[in-house]
């Protein structure tokens, strides 16, 4: 789902948030929830213009920024809790 993230400081003031609804995934033919996946965000990098704290002209001065925007979910594979290091899938 998504929800309206507002600043305004900040153009556009109104931005789209995903964020995910369930912890697992939804899958198999009913849609049931799997917890042997996770749903997690989708990220986006993105460009913003912040307003700061100076005017030039009578306007105000603004700045590039670079911000992370979630935009969506989807279904990754939960790690195994008994994964006893970083490459244990290496060692399978």
């Amino acid at each position: 789902s998504y929800r309206i993230s507002y600043d305004p400081t900040r153009y556009p003031k109104y931005i789209p948030e995903a964020y995910c609804l369930c912890k697992g995934c939804l899958m198999g033919i009913f849609g049931e929830e799997n917890f042997h996946f996770r749903s997690t965000p989708v990220y986006m990098p993105t460009v913003i213009l912040r307003r700061t704290s100076s005017c030039a002209g009578g306007r105000y001065v603004y700045t590039e920024d670079y911000v992370t925007i979630p935009v969506g979910c989807t279904c990754v594979p939960e790690q195994d809790k008994e994964a006893g290091s970083v490459n244990s899938s290496i060692d399978k």
